[in-house]
């Protein structure tokens, strides 16, 4: 599981959704996974994201951007077309992606 900090974030703002089924064989997913994590981070409007996935292969990534522009900023990167394309053809059985408006959030943190 992988998290980047979120807490502390002011809505309104952004979640994209992303829940995979990876095949058998991911070769070079990690290092693409990496590579798109560093990537992210360089949009502005970027605010952070948590990702898990369990040994079945069924995962779940959620992005977080303050708006709308960013969100389409992150869509139009060509490392990260690049990546779908070889996503759909090599690593995934399926996807979905889901976004949402976050009116609302709150958390709690054991001391």
């Amino acid at each position: 599981m992988s998290i980047e900090p979120v807490a502390g974030i002011e809505p309104p703002y952004y979640a994209v959704v992303f829940t995979s089924v990876q095949r058998a064989t991911v070769d070079g997913y990690a290092e693409t996974a990496a590579r798109m994590s560093a990537l992210v981070r360089e949009v502005s409007g970027f605010l952070g994201y948590e990702s898990a996935r369990t040994p079945g292969g069924l995962g779940i990534t959620v992005g977080y951007f303050r708006d709308e522009e960013a969100i389409a900023a992150w869509q139009r990167n060509e490392e990260h077309q690049a990546a779908q394309r070889r996503g759909r053809a090599e690593w995934y059985e399926n996807y979905s992606v889901h976004v949402a408006k976050v009116e609302r959030s709150y958390s709690f943190e054991r001391e």
